[in-house]
């Protein structure tokens, strides 16, 4: 049975990203809308290799007829929106922050928790986890079923892509600028303090405890989706590579597991792809994961300075898995198990 499509920020970096999927993935669909803001009405989104969506007004668009909408517009624009589109009776699959801690809201990772979907029916809305949490969760959740997670300290080092286009170009031309001497502060609008060679441990605004948001998002979102017993604590820190995440994850679990065993359990694991080689170039960088669906996990060693340590590093296309296609993974789980 096929079912008709709207993605919300359509000419957003993962709203393109989403309608791409859609094509690849062979999807049954009736029709596919791009709707984004007013100021992008008649701009032509690729759709596969042959077709165009010519973008659409979100604030006049009758999403009467749709049955899914897969949204990327931004957590403001979502909360706008998201009561009109599920009137009609659309299930609303969002990736912003608006609904993720909502707990009458989902908040799901297929390969982790697709029975979460069943949820949708509370609102007729799903919430798709940040980026950060989703590649860290789908590799943890086989090691958390054989020895249980006790505590996560997790250190990112985040794409710039993570705030979108904006912060791709603003790396791009402050790292021009170098070369032909522009002062860097004529390129600053994204971040806190220059993003060309250099690193910026904030992500987000500061909170309360000294954390930033994004920290906050991670541990909040694991608890959610993994298990609300995990402790976590999380360093994010914006780093000047355009696309791809990278986290080095240290464990303390509740059972012993060596390095050899997880190794074994995650090679296994669905969405995981192990590239471990105890060598020169025997590990994934976020360079060599973009356009790829897989969450690459290397440098699996243990921790003798803990009981129970275990340390990986992790890897993904946050655009991909960390965005788009696990918003579509949740409508494939969801037209197959839910919908008539």
């Amino acid at each position: 049975m096929s079912y008709n499509y709207a993605v919300v920020g359509a000419t957003g970096s993962v709203g393109r990203e989403i309608i791409q999927i859609l094509a690849e993935r062979g999807i049954p669909v009736g029709a596919v809308t791009a709707v984004a803001s007013e100021r992008s009405v008649g701009t032509e989104v690729s759709y596969g290799d042959d077709d165009v969506l010519k973008v659409q007004n979100l604030e006049e668009f009758d999403f009467g007829n749709t049955d899914i909408v897969l949204s990327s517009p931004g957590a403001q624009v979502s909360a706008g929106f998201a009561s009109r589109a599920t009137a009609g009776g659309a299930v609303l699959i969002d990736n912003t922050s608006q609904f993720r801690m909502d707990p009458d809201v989902p908040l799901v990772v297929p390969e982790v928790n697709p029975e979460a979907v069943a949820q949708y029916r509370n609102k007729n809305i799903i919430a798709n986890p940040n980026c950060s949490t989703i590649q860290m969760v789908v590799a943890l959740k086989p090691i958390h079923d054989v020895a249980g997670i006790k505590r996560i300290v997790v250190s990112t080092y985040q794409s710039v892509s993570g705030v979108g286009k904006a912060g791709m170009d603003e790396l791009f031309n402050q790292t021009r600028g170098v070369y032909v001497n522009a002062p860097a502060d004529k390129f600053k609008e994204n971040f806190g303090k220059t993003i060309a060679f250099n690193v910026i441990p904030q992500i987000d605004i500061f909170m309360e405890d000294g954390s930033t948001k994004e920290e906050w998002k991670m541990m909040v979102e694991t608890k959610k989706i993994l298990d609300p017993k995990i402790m976590v604590h999380a360093t994010c820190v914006r780093v000047p590579v355009f696309i791809g995440h990278a986290e080095a994850v240290n464990l303390e679990l509740n059972s012993p597991l060596s390095a050899e065993e997880a190794r074994k359990i995650l090679q296994d694991a669905p969405g995981v792809a192990v590239v471990d080689h105890r060598q020169d170039e025997g590990y994934v960088t976020p360079s060599e994961c973009v356009g790829e669906d897989a969450v690459y996990v290397s440098r699996i060693r243990e921790d003798i300075t803990t009981e129970n340590g275990l340390s990986l590093w992790i890897v993904a296309d946050n655009l991909r898995k960390g965005a788009a296609l696990n918003t579509v993974q949740i409508a494939e789980i969801l037209t197959a198990s839910y919908l008539d």
